[in-house]
């Protein structure tokens, strides 16, 4: 298959149909830091979509800021079912607004309390009230609007690796590196 993105698709598909995790749309998501360290946590995967990987949440969360400081993103997926990784690296930009209301729209409405009432990330010196007042939202049975400070980012690759496991350790190892507007495939050495 000469096409990253629809090998993505198969593999998510096959990995979606056997896997027994509560959220098999989790995807590493590395950024620099704002300290030059890398900086890791998990978000899931919105989407594909127009040949790019949509993540969402808080723009002024650590993730957000660090990615409006310097674009240069990576996604790491590892699928247990399958036996298989795949690993991007990309550029990240942010989503329409209009595109981010409607992923918001879709979450739950505690996902959506939360969203309003916590400072990602940010020292709380009363958790409990901070949990409190996120219950408190969502008891009082209203339509939950998207904050402005609420977004997304799609993730335009540049450079696709597939990896799939085997147990002689000889894993066959693709990459994919989007060069003079065409994807070219290279075999690696496991």
């Amino acid at each position: 298959m000469n096409n990253p993105i629809a090998l993505f698709q198969k593999w998510f598909n096959e990995e979606s149909a056997l896997s027994e995790v509560n959220i098999p749309t989790a995807v590493c998501l590395s950024t620099l830091g704002l300290d030059g360290f890398p900086n890791a946590r998990f978000v899931s995967l919105k989407e594909v979509r127009n040949d790019s990987f949509v993540v969402t949440g808080p723009l002024q969360s650590r993730k957000g800021i660090e990615i409006e400081a310097d674009n240069k993103v990576a996604l790491t997926f590892w699928w247990t079912g399958t036996g298989r990784q795949v690993r991007i690296q990309g550029e990240a930009n942010k989503i329409p607004e209009s595109l981010a209301t409607v992923y918001f729209d879709a979450r739950n409405e505690h996902s959506k309390a939360v969203s309003v009432i916590s400072e990602q990330g940010q020292v709380t010196n009363n958790i409990i009230a901070l949990e409190q007042e996120m219950l408190d939202k969502v008891a009082e049975n209203q339509t939950i609007p998207k904050p402005k400070s609420w977004g997304g980012f799609a993730i335009k690759p540049f450079r696709i690796e597939f990896m799939e496991f085997k147990e002689t350790r000889f894993h066959d190892r693709k990459c994919f590196l989007f060069e003079n507007g065409k994807w070219v495939i290279h075999q690696l050495q496991p």
